[in-house]
């Protein structure tokens, strides 16, 4: 799978921070600028709007409350936020209705908790398009919302995971959310803990990347600890030989049954094993119990298909 974003725009010079009208991060509906990231979120007044973001690199970031917002890179690849906290959570703190993250990159996202995130999720529906999350703890971390949808798509997930003083959680983690869709998008070189982990009812994982070939102390690919039903089909598998736990791929109901999983549909993924590993694996670990649709699937030599645990 191709890369999203060109690496070169990492190094991107950050823009002067002006004063109002003269700042990086612009109101689309008013056309005022702010210099920083907060105070065009308050200039939305708890409302709706698109909030535009110039070329950069920032330690800013923002808490939004209500309302419907939408953070778009004018460029995509190009705004950068590096390092900046709210509420000791996330770069971006999100209970409002809704929100959509558009283009944006993420990075150096660590808390003493280990839970620092890019975004923080904890109220209303999440769009993701176009984003990349790099070497921080957590890429997206959600809290719980039942009626909530989060859709994820075409985005990098790299470099995350545990931190180097040991705490940490996992690349994209997702609470009991009602819904997890997840496209076109690539997971690597984790640090630690599971790649996508998912405690929402119903999943959709479909033509994306897990690549562990330079992952360390990581665990499965993907994790539905309390079951999930929908679809995970056309993405593929690298196990690599850094891992904590190599004793299966997919994950499901590893903890508590809190969902039902009869009819989950995983199938036409491709998974195969890097060079050096000699442990034996499973594609699907399966806790549940439940009737699971497991077919079509490529499975290089030392792959068993399904194991009931």
């Amino acid at each position: 799978m191709r890369r999203l974003f060109l690496i070169a725009a990492l190094g991107c010079v950050a823009l002067p921070v002006s004063a109002q009208n003269n700042g990086p991060f612009s109101v689309a509906d008013t056309g005022r600028s702010y210099g920083r990231l907060k105070d065009a979120v308050s200039a939305l007044n708890g409302g709706d709007g698109t909030i535009r973001i110039a070329p950069g690199r920032y330690a800013d970031c923002a808490v939004v409350e209500s309302g419907r917002v939408a953070f778009v890179a004018a460029t995509p690849g190009a705004a950068i936020f590096d390092g900046g906290i709210c509420e000791g959570k996330a770069t971006l703190v999100l209970r409002g209705q809704s929100a959509r993250v558009e283009g944006l990159v993420f990075t150096h996202t660590t808390v003493p908790d280990g839970n620092g995130a890019g975004i923080r999720i904890e109220k209303g529906d999440l769009t993701v398009v176009n984003a990349m999350f790099l070497d921080g703890q957590c890429g997206i971390l959600s809290a719980s919302d039942p009626a909530g949808r989060i859709s994820i798509d075409h985005s990098t997930f790299a470099g995350l995971g545990k931190h180097p003083d040991g705490n940490g959680a996992h690349a994209l983690y997702i609470g009991r959310y009602g819904s997890l869709s997840v496209t076109n998008s690539r997971f690597e070189r984790g640090t630690g803990g599971h790649y996508l982990k998912s405690r929402a009812p119903r999943i959709s994982i479909t033509d994306s990347s897990f690549d562990d070939s330079r992952g360390r102390d990581t665990n499965y690919m993907i994790d539905l600890p309390d079951g999930a039903t929908g679809r995970i089909a056309g993405n593929s598998f690298l196990n690599g030989t850094g891992k904590e736990n190599h004793s299966a791929f997919i994950a499901v109901t590893a903890e508590d049954r809190q969902n039902s999983s009869a009819g989950l549909v995983i199938e036409q993924n491709r998974a195969w094993l890097a060079p050096g590993f000699r442990w034996s694996t499973v594609f699907v670990g399966d806790w549940s119990h439940e009737a699971l649709v497991v077919r079509g699937n490529d499975l290089a030599k030392g792959i068993t298909t399904i194991e009931q645990r």
